[in-house]
């Protein structure tokens, strides 16, 4: 299933439905990708962050797979038939 994230909000929802979908608290997924729990909270909460290594890499720790849907799009074999 894929959810548009269009800002920073949307992005701390998804982070935080995709951190307890994996039983983690915000300590234990600061702690996987070495930053503060405040970060994470601050993520989750939609604070918009110039830190997208970071938030990438919470994204990463808690199962998320972020893509570029543009280039889903253009895979798909209805795009490629045209």
């Amino acid at each position: 299933m894929f959810i548009s994230l269009t800002n920073a909000a949307d992005f701390g929802a998804a982070l935080t439905r995709a951190r307890k979908g994996l039983g983690l608290t915000q300590r234990d997924l600061a702690l996987a990708i070495g930053v503060g729990e405040r970060f994470i909270v601050d993520l989750e909460a939609g604070k918009p962050t110039a830190q997208l290594g970071k938030a990438l890499a919470a994204a990463k720790a808690a199962g998320m797979h972020v893509v570029d849907a543009a280039e889903i799009v253009r895979d798909s074999p209805a795009a490629t038939s045209r």
